[in-house]
């Protein structure tokens, strides 16, 4: 990766893991290992890939199989951020079986997940390298799981827009009919705002862009426009504001996209629609 991945601070992790592992666990634990395996019982099991792509979420994995106890131990042989081809292992554990056995969805449920938008995330980086363009997500997000994905998506080499609502001022459309106009708007979140906020102001026209510019805001997003009007946004624009496209973005149409010069591009699909990415876990045997 080029670009040094943010860390997850290791409490974020296992609060979510700890949910999700409570959540299988139920009343009762895992009847179906408890019922079919001896306590004493050792194993050794592999974690491989059966697609290619980008992992992330390898961090949950190591803590999945730490929380189930047991005294589990944990290889992860890989980096999240990674290039997988089918067949890459990315971890390994040993140890009594029941509580691997008991460990193996939670753990999988975050890593595919993760992956998979870390993989559709650098889809649509690589599509776009040529360009100046960053790839950027959105508030599209699973409820709980936002700093996660938004971790996926820089593992995947994407970049992250403001991850709640307030650390960002964002003026959409629906503000700016409440607010009376492009230009009022701006103007009020200028006057709120404190040295240190970005203001952002969403955009449909050509002619709503020339009057958001006449304020100065931050970044401008550039709503479903086609890339010839987005090649004349930044005509218009001319460097003075950052300039972001949003609004359909897709992996056939965001190289067009990119191409007419804008700086980001926004995109929910790569949080809210990725498929996952597929992992198995595997017994060793012999």
């Amino acid at each position: 990766m080029s670009a040094q991945l943010p860390i997850l601070p290791a409490i974020l992790i296992d609060d979510a893991v700890r949910a999700a592992l409570i959540e299988d666990f139920g009343r009762a634990g895992d009847i179906t290992s408890q019922a079919t395996i001896p306590a004493e019982v050792q194993a050794e099991a592999v974690i491989r890939t059966r697609q290619a792509g980008r992992v992330a979420g390898l961090g949950f994995v190591e803590s999945a199989f730490r929380q189930t106890g047991g005294g589990l131990s944990v290889s992860v042989l890989r980096t999240d951020g990674d290039r997988l081809k089918p067949g890459d292992t990315v971890a390994r554990i040993t140890g009594p079986a029941r509580p691997l056995l008991s460990a193996e969805r939670v753990a999988l449920n975050f890593l595919c997940h993760l992956s998979g938008i870390a993989t559709a995330t650098a889809q649509f980086a690589e599509a776009i390298a040529h360009t100046k363009a960053h790839i950027v997500c959105t508030r599209k997000t699973t409820p709980g799981l936002r700093a996660f994905e938004k971790y996926a998506v820089r593992c995947g080499g994407g970049m992250n827009h403001r991850f709640g609502l307030d650390d960002a001022i964002l003026i959409k459309d629906n503000h700016i009919a409440v607010a009376g106009g492009v230009a009022k708007a701006v103007r009020a979140a200028k006057a709120y705002a404190g040295h240190l906020v970005k203001i952002e102001v969403e955009v449909d026209t050509l002619d709503q862009l020339r009057e958001a510019l006449s304020e100065e805001p931050d970044v401008v997003m550039l709503d479903n426009m086609d890339p010839a009007a987005l090649a004349e946004a930044v005509r218009i624009a001319g460097g003075r504001v950052l300039l972001e496209a949003s609004g359909g973005i897709a992996i056939g149409t965001v190289a067009a996209v990119a191409e007419s010069g804008v700086d980001l591009i926004s995109s929910g699909w790569i949080t809210h629609s990725a498929p996952i990415l597929d992992f198995g876990l595997d017994i060793e045997i012999g």
